[in-house]
């Protein structure tokens, strides 16, 4: 009798997974203004000092402090220095009215707020009413950013807010990795398209629209191939077609061990499979190789077809794998540590992925149904809770809380 073999853990198959990722390293050169969720070639360094001059924080007055130190002393306004104009020396005891951003004057080493000064509009004279320290409201030249230092390192996956520091040093352009080629289908005869009629027996394909918005939000090129018909000649079919100019073949469906799932035949037949089945719930049946293609071979990743298994096993193991392949380091979501306000009493031999939400307390609650066809639970819940294999959760245990925010991109 042939001793059955153990499932992987989430764990052993994600380190199948990353160790096995080709890193693209074709380059291309994008506007900074459309980089936008692209992955950084080369690191970026900064010709420049941000800021690039002493300025203030602050609307108010800027002064020479020791002129101040009583707390309160009365000046004269010698100019005014909106941003973006160069003002004069400042003069000796007078002041100078500056707004923020602006360029503090030669002679000047600190700016009082307008708040502490009160003008005298028929005068002209204003009374400071705050003794400053040297360097008060001011900030220094490179402050934030030193001419020769690197900004961006290699490998960044771009946000808004490193868009906008590659802009305060004046890069208009970046090198970026070129986008994951990514072609993806479905199997089962009983799909069907949403604005079709739906037959006896069928369902609709939603894991096709789950799928499709997980390649986009990670900055993917994608071919869908579509619903392909449940015969082993078919899906290896669409398996060589998909293969030509793809990175990644993602399938969806097929992978269990039923008479009608061609998936790990066909993929035996036109490549191998060094991946089958994990120990997680929901999501067991999950089938990493890679198929032959002239010059090479392309990744394959096949997802259960239950709609929540196939979202969970992309959260835990396609992101992860593409991002790698985009030469993102840290591919690892953060989690964190949560308190349960439910009782999860039955444990499993398997690692779960528990739908959850937080609650006003600040604690976490379950999703009353945790089957891998009730897609509603992710819609409710705000993650995921990583429960251990053998695990038993009672109220006010400390749970591993994965948010979606950090699954999703």
């Amino acid at each position: 009798m042939t001793e059955k073999k153990a499932m992987l853990s989430a764990a052993e198959a994600l380190d199948i997974l990353l160790s096995a990722a080709r890193p693209i390293t074709e380059s291309e050169i994008v506007s900074t203004l459309d980089a936008n969720g692209r992955i950084l070639a080369q690191a970026q360094s900064s010709t420049i000092n941000v800021p690039p001059m002493d300025n203030t924080q602050m609307d108010g007055y800027a002064v020479r402090s020791a002129e101040c130190a009583g707390g309160a002393a009365s000046f004269k306004v010698s100019q005014r220095i909106p941003a973006g104009v160069v003002g004069e020396p400042l003069k000796p005891r007078t002041i100078a009215r500056i707004f923020t951003g602006a360029m503090i004057p030669e002679g000047a080493d600190a700016v009082v707020m307008q708040e502490q000064c009160e003008a005298d509009s028929a005068t002209g004279v204003v009374t400071v009413k705050h003794a400053p320290q040297p360097g008060e409201w001011i900030r220094l030249t490179g402050e934030d950013i030193r001419a020769g230092s690197v900004i961006l390192e290699a490998g960044t996956r771009l946000r808004a807010q490193e868009l906008g520091l590659a802009a305060s040093v004046g890069l208009a352009a970046l090198p970026v990795l070129r986008k994951p080629r990514v072609a993806v289908f479905f199997t089962g005869d009983e799909l069907a398209m949403p604005g079709e009629p739906l037959k006896p027996g069928a369902i609709y394909n939603s894991n096709r629209f789950t799928l499709r918005g997980l390649l986009e939000n990670l900055g993917c090129e994608f071919t869908d191939f579509g619903i392909v018909p449940d015969t082993l000649d078919a899906t290896r079919e669409t398996l060589r077609k998909a293969a030509a100019g793809h990175d990644l073949i993602i399938t969806s469906g097929g992978v269990s061990v039923g008479e009608e799932d061609h998936i790990k035949p066909a993929v035996e037949a036109e490549g191998r499979l060094n991946m089958w089945q994990i120990a997680i719930k929901p999501g067991k049946p999950l089938a990493f190789g890679e198929v032959n293609r002239s010059g090479g071979t392309a990744f394959f990743l096949g997802l259960p077809g239950n709609p929540v298994s196939s979202l969970i096993t992309f959260m835990l193991f396609v992101r992860p794998f593409i991002l790698r392949l985009q030469g993102v380091a840290n591919v690892a979501p953060r989690a964190y540590a949560m308190r349960a306000d439910f009782a999860w009493p039955k444990a499993d031999r398997r690692n779960e992925f528990l739908r959850a939400r937080i609650n006003a307390d600040g604690g976490l609650d379950l999703f009353p149904n945790q089957s891998s066809a009730v897609l509603t639970s992710t819609v409710w819940g705000d993650g995921v809770i990583d429960n251990p294999p053998g695990q038993t959760i009672a109220p006010g245990n400390t749970v591993r809380f994965i948010p979606f925010n950090e699954l999703l991109y």
